[in-house]
């Protein structure tokens, strides 16, 4: 694919940089074991004023939200500031916080649930599903002014999900053993009735007919059980990716937010989306599951394999026009070119298995780098 010329963005895009927050998703280990501590409550018992810090399904979890931001260089701040005062909470009960997509030494099954009526609720029409929720991701949200751009936003950033869950791939561990895979938590996560990626949507009109149509099924309790990894945040004026492992570091998930953005700027600047079959973006995903970055990805307009880093570099080209205009073109390049060369998250866990074959090493590497 090759680069594409540079294209007026609208009025609203250039004389205002879409604004972008991020969640982050963490576990609770022991500080001296790295198993994992149903601790929540307590570590968000005390709060942190300022900052939206909140409890997660399992007790084993915690999510930071940033505000509403202009700028990478806020986002990062945010990020640096939330990880921060988590792992100060966490620390005063024993805990440290961990940044991976999966728990690298398992947990107890079912998981410990936060005490909710929505969460029993979940818990009692779904049955056994809940047992594969302690895993963690990272959310961008890009704001929209209203839900027809959402809707476009999310069919451009469709057939890039691929690419976006190869570069953030961060959980090839789970419950004491390699799986194979370099994120596993989207494997974990795919038997949800409403997870994996959206249909391609004609219109708002035909957003909310699927979305009805997983209600009307009892697949979901409301709008905010719809899990497609791209959707129209049901609290916020956003469209919401959730594709991504959340990221090892602050510098990696500012990557991604930044490229999320690109791609909903590109989409308002009037470049068309390629409708990739659902069956091709289905396999696509499954593919970049497996391999990350290390293996091939589908070219969605082909369907060949090719080595996934093209498809990085595709992504790049296809948005760098936003880029620039966000003045996010050489955070991005850089941030490429370090990922390329420190492998991905999941590279990192495995490298750090090896040294000793020791899972505790790989949760000491993650404390640190979270």
């Amino acid at each position: 694919m090759s680069e594409v010329t540079a294209l007026p963005l609208p009025r609203f895009v250039s004389d205002l940089p879409l604004s972008v927050g991020v969640e982050e998703e963490f576990l609770l280990v022991d500080a001296e074991t790295g198993a994992l501590v149903p601790l929540a409550g307590a570590v968000l018992g005390g709060g942190s004023a300022g900052l939206d810090l909140q409890q997660e399904m399992t007790r084993y979890q915690v999510e930071s939200a940033t505000p509403v931001c202009r700028s990478m260089a806020e986002v990062r701040e945010e990020l640096l500031t939330a990880r921060r005062a988590l792992a100060s909470l966490a620390a005063e009960h024993g805990a440290r916080i961990v940044a991976t997509g999966t728990p690298v030494l398992g947990g107890v099954r079912p998981p410990p649930l936060t005490e909710s009526d929505r969460y029993r609720t979940i818990a009692a029409e779904f049955g056994s599903l809940v047992d594969g929720l302690t895993i963690c991701g990272c959310h961008v949200h890009i704001g929209i002014p209203d839900e027809a751009t959402g809707v476009l936003v999310s069919n451009h950033l469709r057939q890039w999900l691929p690419v976006l869950l190869a570069m953030s791939a961060n959980s090839p561990f789970s419950d004491g053993r390699d799986t194979g895979y370099a994120s596993w938590r989207y494997l974990a996560w795919s038997p949800w009735p409403s997870a994996g990626a959206p249909p391609w949507f004609e219109s708002v009109e035909d957003y909310h007919r699927n979305t009805g149509v997983l209600r009307s099924a009892g697949a979901v309790l409301d709008s905010a059980m719809v899990y497609w990894d791209v959707r129209l945040s049901a609290r916020h004026p956003t469209v919401e990716l959730r594709v991504c492992d959340v990221a090892s570091t602050v510098d990696e998930a500012v990557l991604l937010a930044a490229l999320v953005r690109a791609i909903a700027g590109t989409a308002m600047a009037g470049l068309p989306a390629h409708r990739v079959p659902d069956l091709a973006l289905r396999t696509a995903l499954w593919r970049a599951a497996r391999d990350g970055l290390d293996g091939a990805g589908i070219e969605p307009h082909s369907g060949r394999l090719v080595p996934a880093v093209d498809m990085v570099r595709s992504l790049v080209d296809w948005t760098r026009p936003a880029l620039r205009e966000a003045g996010d073109e050489d955070l991005v390049t850089e941030g490429i070119d370090r990922l390329l060369l420190d492998g991905t998250g999941a590279v990192r866990q495995r490298q750090a298995y090896r040294r000793r074959g020791s899972l505790a090493d790989v949760v000491e590497m993650l404390v640190a780098q979270t």
